[in-house]
Parts: structure tokens; C-alpha cells; sequence
């Protein structure tokens, strides 16, 4: 496959909650125009797609994207069929409820336990009704303190959840499991790295993938790594891609380290993760910038990163490598990154019949201002704080 042709198969999934309002733990800022309902936040999401060319994937959140009923959800999977898009992984939540202040899947109460379960069968009868792949789960289970609970007994517990959902996923669906290094939690997370992920994700079987998000890890810890190793297992599910300075900042994707971003893409590209078996998400939270132009922006360096990876001179690569020339194969490496792509994906854009300047592109559109106008009323979208 050529790197042009490459660059056009590309799918990248965007977020539901990520067209809806958001913020930080002490404040949530509204912003005008923003979606009331799942298929305004579709509407938003075709949006991006129209001037990308390469997001054609929404990701759901439930209950923050709950309909009424099976009939509901297939409906809300043709409302974006006609728009271009599909219905991508369905994100599970047992992380708002107070119920779950101790826990969900791993809490001491089995009737909380059983509550939580239920929520993660829910989803996958979703997952039918949408024709959804992937159930994406994340648990912000853990404790804050030594002898809370039994730190053993909490993974008995989320072995016992995980199989259960396991074995009620349909045919061709797939779970994938996200680790989180802290917060809420800050003795233990139960789930705290691609370790104790991959150790579950094994156990399970097959269809059992692990998610990298990419703030989720302590500072200086060598994500691509991860990367070669999880796609070397057959085991890298999919990304969360987003940016960060400090800790779980979920700001754009390439914007605090583009050149960690290369890094992983070259590894997806070398280690044959480029394609549908891994899905290439992003979770972020646009909290003082433009949700759209966010988005697009995201996408667009997204699509430089791996622009970047594939002209990665994989031959001159490896024979520096087995020169033992450490200078030469750093100065591959470094000619991809230094390479200025834009002008490569301009004429990407233009041969699939977009507009080479996405962004320029929706302002002049006059998207923005209309849902300014027309969204008016109701109660907008976010994940409350």
C-alpha cells in the first residue's frame, strides 16, 4: 500500500462526550451551540468527517448517549448511516453513580457488584442494537488507602465481571480494556497499567483486547514500548489519543508531544497495527477551545503523526540497526519526523475531494454559527461536574 493510499483508509473515531461540554474537576464551562441530544452530537461529528475525510467513527458513552430501547438504538445507528458515519465502541460508565464511591465491579458489596454488571450486559445489548464492535471499559476502581479492601479479593472480583461479560459478547465483539495509573484513585488502581490489563486481557481469550491511553501513565514512561510489545502479543485493542503535560490532561492529541505521537504511530506502522484490527480513538475534553475546530485540528495531527511514521525509510532503518550505527538509525528516524507532511496531505484532501485546509474549511462553512443559533433551549450535553 502506497503512503497516500494509506493516508485515505484511515479511520480515526471520534468521541460523543467530546461535543458536549466538559471541564475540569472544579468547573464544567458551557459553551454556546453545543448538542442536546446523541444525534446532534452525530450531527457535529459528520461535521468533522466532511472536512477530514477520515472520521467516519463515533464513539458512544451510556448513559451520557442513552436512547430508549433496542428500536432506539438501531434508529440512532441509521440516523448516522445518513451521515455518513457508523456507531463505534460503546463506552460503559460505572464510575458517576454513588453507589460506586468504593467501587464498582470490585467493590466489597456484592449488590453493587451486581448493579455494575448489569450496566456492562446493558452495553453489550447496545452493542447488538447499534452493530457496535468494541465495548471499551474503564474502571476507576481502587482505594485511597493501605487495608481498605483486600487489594487480592478486588481482582478475584474484576476477574469474575470480566469473564461474565466475556462470555455474554456476541459474535465478532470484542472488549477492551483501558488502564488508568491514578484518579479517582490514588493508594491502588485495580486496573493501574497494560500489565495487570494484558494479564486479564490473556486469561480471557481472543476477543479480549488491551486500550492504551495515552495519559494514562507515569511521567518519562516509554509508551511506544508498550505499543511494540501489546501488538507483538496480538493484544493492542485499540488508543485513546490525547495529550498530556502533567497527568490525565486529555488535551489534544500531538499537542504537548508530537514526537511521542510519531513514535507510537511508527510503531503501529512497523509492527503491522495499521488497519482495522486496531482501533485509533480519541478521548479529549475541550474545555476552552472550540469543540469542532478541537476535533478536526486533532485529527489532522493525528494524520501527520502517521503521515510522518510511514515514510519512516524502514530498510536504511534496519540496516543501520544491524551496522550497530547508533547515529545513523537516530537520523532515519529523526528525517521522517523533520519531513513537513502538510503539503502531502493537502494533496490527499484534494484527490479525495476535500478541501486542503479543514479547519479554514468549517469556519467558512457556517456550521459554527447555525447550531449557535438553532441549538437554543433544551439542556446541553456534558458529563456534569
Amino acid at each position: 500500500m502506497t503512503v497516500k493510499a494509506a493516508l485515505k483508509s484511515q479511520a480515526i473515531e471520534t468521541p460523543s462526550w467530546a461535543y458536549g461540554n466538559s471541564g475540569t474537576r472544579f468547573k464544567v464551562f458551557a459553551q454556546p451551540g453545543v448538542p442536546r441530544t446523541p444525534q446532534e452530537k452525530l450531527d457535529d461529528a459528520a461535521r468533522v468527517h466532511e472536512h477530514t475525510g477520515v472520521a467516519p467513527v463515533v464513539a458512544l458513552h451510556i448513559p451520557w448517549d442513552r436512547v430508549e430501547g433496542a428500536e432506539g438504538y438501531a434508529a440512532l445507528a441509521a440516523y448516522a448511516k445518513e451521515r455518513g458515519l457508523r456507531l463505534g465502541a460503546i463506552n460503559a460508565n460505572v464510575f458517576q453513580d454513588d453507589d460506586y464511591k468504593l467501587g464498582s465491579v470490585t467493590h466489597p458489596d456484592p449488590a453493587v457488584r451486581r448493579k455494575a454488571l448489569a450496566h456492562l450486559m446493558e452495553c453489550v445489548d447496545i452493542m447488538d442494537a447499534t452493530g457496535s464492535r468494541d465495548l471499551k471499559l474503564w474502571f476507576s476502581d481502587g482505594t485511597n488507602y493501605p487495608g481498605q479492601d483486600d487489594v487480592r479479593e478486588r481482582q478475584d472480583r474484576l476477574a469474575e465481571a470480566l469473564a461474565a461479560v466475556y462470555e455474554r459478547l456476541g459474535e465478532g465483539q470484542r472488549m477492551l480494556l483501558e488502564y488508568k495509573l491514578f484518579e479517582p484513585a490514588f493508594y491502588h488502581m485495580d486496573v493501574p497499567d497494560w500489565g495487570t490489563a494484558y494479564a486479564h486481557c490473556l486469561r480471557l481469550g481472543d476477543r479480549a483486547q488491551v486500550v492504551v491511553d495515552t495519559g494514562h501513565h507515569a511521567p518519562g514512561t516509554n509508551i511506544e514500548f508498550i505499543v511494540a510489545v501489546l501488538l507483538r502479543e496480538g493484544k493492542l485493542g485499540g488508543f485513546d489519543f490525547n495529550s498530556r503535560f502533567y497527568a490525565d490532561d486529555d488535551l489534544m492529541v500531538g499537542a504537548a508531544d508530537p514526537f511521542q505521537l510519531f513514535r507510537l504511530m511508527y510503531e503501529v506502522v512497523r509492527g503491522g497495527g495499521f488497519g482495522p484490527d486496531v482501533a485509533f480513538m480519541l478521548d479529549q475534553c475541550h474545555n476552552i477551545e472550540p469543540k469542532i475546530p478541537a476535533i478536526i485540528r486533532s485529527v489532522m495531527n493525528v494524520q501527520e503523526a502517521t503521515a510522518k511514521a510511514l515514510l519512516v525509510d524502514r530498510d536504511a532503518l534496519a540496516a543501520a540497526q544491524r551496522e550497530g550505527d547508533v547515529l545513523g538509525a537516530n537520523a532515519v528516524l529523526m528525517d521522517a519526523y523533520n519531513t513537513d507532511v502538510r503539503p502531502l496531505l493537502a494533496e490527499v484532501r484534494q484527490e479525495m475531494g476535500l478541501d486542503p485546509d479543514p479547519v479554514t474549511a468549517y469556519r467558512r462553512s457556517g456550521w459554527a454559527e447555525r447550531i449557535v443559533a438553532e441549538r437554543v433551549g433544551g439542556t446541553q450535553a456534558g458529563w456534569g461536574a
